[in-house]
């Protein structure tokens, strides 16, 4: 078995462990076993990628880690520069809470949610205290890695400009922000396991993924922007509803000590940040026992509720679907997608950057030119980048974490399984593609006003248009007939193909608004090139 640096460090704290009753050599070997189990596991922000080889599961968590270190760059300025340390320490604690307890939440749930080696574990002859000891060594290990990776950087850099004193107090700081957020956490499993079944929990932590992915990629495009937005001269007035505020209680004891402002709101912030982390582990360490009883509940699947159609379903299904056959595909493919959570993972965080980054690139527009130029222009065309989720939806459309059941569709007493596939890009376009388009749509009407509506039209049936397209282009196996595991590394080049599609469609609307009428008569010919377009693709049997 592969011993871990980590271990190696741990081995000089032998004595200390064994003073309380730790049975040191158990407890390391159980924690062996999880490192490497966890070595085989992708984090989360690499998710979306494709099919997986043995290296990359190897060194998943060490890339991960590498992206973190990469984000930090973006709290550099918090730290150099500016005479606020509660401002821009704040900022830091704050930014620094919500990536530590998104990827604990996220990539590292298993650690604090670990019910798997109670069958094992609890039936041999190891003591209590050296189970609960490696599990919050398991749990330390990586809030430390995950905390190094984030703060290393900024913090050396603090160091350098304000001094060893600066590095204590980071230190101290981030040890107790860290047993802040374990214990807030596990709370918050707490009460939602306390009311809740396990499927609700695992829900939750699911959109969690999905947020964090999101956060990732949209962070990307705030690190160049963080010194146009990022006021470093700003003052700070404090009031009593800061006192809610967490990460300001670990922003000011860097001003009441490297300051020497020693005002009554600022000792009162300090005093929260130290006895506030220490009150809540005593609350933590008395609600264990309960915790972990609510903890079964993950392993118990008889909780799962089967959520009943409602009439819009019903609805959609009557006015989309032309027959029996594509009726029961689309309630079939809109079960699967409600409730497989891979597939949730891989294609909400496309779904949520197609809803941010229209106004990314308007916000580009911003820069260079005035918010009255840019209404009065054709920027409304940006909500063709709303279309980016199709192709990568598509292509994810045949693999599911439920794959072995696909022989299901050769034993279905159906003779023609091509409404299998139009059925489930219909929910598709309705579940997912459809609320985002009104979003934006409502948004960009607001902001453009009413004149934009026929284009908005337009870019809703081009849309259709382009799934259309695409489902013809990136046609494969049946949908939900493939494991995850088995998503090739040519599809990616595929998936850019049909991105370069999606822009000539926005080329050619581009070039129509320069015709008198042209958008009318354009949207006339898309609908009837669309309608004729998807009944000729979906009216024969397909052979996969």
């Amino acid at each position: 078995m592969k011993d871990f640096p980590m271990l190696k460090i741990l081995d000089f704290f032998r004595p200390l462990f064994e003073l309380f009753g730790v049975e040191y050599p158990i407890m390391r070997k159980i924690l062996a076993v999880k490192l490497t189990m966890d070595s085989r596991r992708t984090p989360t922000i690499f998710n979306q990628n494709n099919k997986k080889t043995k290296k990359d599961e190897e060194n998943g968590i060490t890339k991960s880690l590498g992206i973190y270190a990469l984000l930090s760059l973006m709290l550099i300025p918090l730290v150099l520069f500016g005479k606020s340390y509660v401002y821009e320490m704040s900022a830091f604690f704050g930014i620094i809470m919500f990536l530590i307890m998104t990827s604990m939440i996220s990539d590292f749930s298993n650690v604090l949610l670990d019910v798997k080696d109670k069958g094992i574990l609890h039936t041999k002859p190891i003591g209590k205290k050296t189970i609960t000891a490696a599990k919050m060594v398991h749990i330390s290990i990586y809030l430390l890695l995950i905390t190094t990776s984030i703060t290393a950087l900024p913090v050396i850099v603090g160091t350098f400009r304000h001094g060893i004193l600066f590095l204590i107090l980071a230190i101290v700081e981030l040890l107790l922000v860290n047993l802040f957020i374990v214990v807030l956490t596990s709370m918050i499993y707490y009460f939602i396991l306390r009311f809740f079944d396990g499927e609700k929990l695992k829900d939750i932590i699911n959109y969690v993924q999905i947020g964090l992915s999101i956060s990732i990629a949209v962070g990307y495009q705030l690190v160049g922007r963080a010194f146009s937005f990022v006021n470093l001269d700003m003052s700070f007035s404090p009031t009593w509803y800061h006192f809610l505020i967490p990460p300001i209680w670990f922003g000011a004891p860097f001003e009441l000590i490297l300051n020497r402002n020693t005002s009554t709101y600022l000792t009162g912030f300090s005093i929260l940040a130290v006895i506030i982390p220490i009150i809540a582990i005593m609350l933590y360490s008395l609600l264990i026992p309960s915790f972990e009883k609510n903890l079964q509940k993950l392993s118990n699947n008889s909780g799962i509720n089967r959520k009943k159609d409602s009439k819009w379903k019903h609805w959609l299904t009557k006015v989309f679907c032309t027959n029996t056959e594509e009726k029961v595909f689309f309630r079939f493919a809109d079960n699967m997608m409600r409730n497989e959570r891979e597939f949730r993972l891989k294609v909400y965080p496309s779904l949520g950057l197609s809803l941010v980054l229209p106004f990314v690139f308007l916000f580009n527009q911003l820069q260079i030119s005035s918010y009255h130029h840019i209404v009065s222009g054709k920027s409304y065309l940006t909500i063709y980048s709303s279309c980016l989720i199709i192709p990568n939806a598509i292509a994810m459309l045949k693999y599911s974490g439920k794959y072995k059941g696909a022989w299901i569709y050769k034993t279905a007493p159906v003779s023609n399984l091509a409404p299998l596939y139009s059925a489930t890009l219909k929910v598709f376009i309705a579940n997912l593609y459809f609320p985002v388009y009104c979003i934006l749509s409502i948004i960009f009407i607001g902001i453009f006003g009413i004149k934009i509506i026929p284009d908005i039209l337009v870019v809703f049936v081009s849309s259709i248009l382009y799934t259309v397209i695409c489902s013809n282009y990136l046609k494969g196996s049946l949908p939900f007939s493939e494991s995850f595991e088995d998503a090739q590394q040519n599809s990616g080049i595929k998936i850019m193909i049909a991105l370069v599609l999606g822009g000539i469609l926005a080329l050619i609307h581009w070039g129509i608004t320069f015709i008198p009428f042209g958008v009318m008569i354009y949207l006339v010919l898309l609908i009837i090139v669309t309608f004729f377009s998807w009944k000729h693709a979906y009216k024969t049997i397909w052979n996969f």
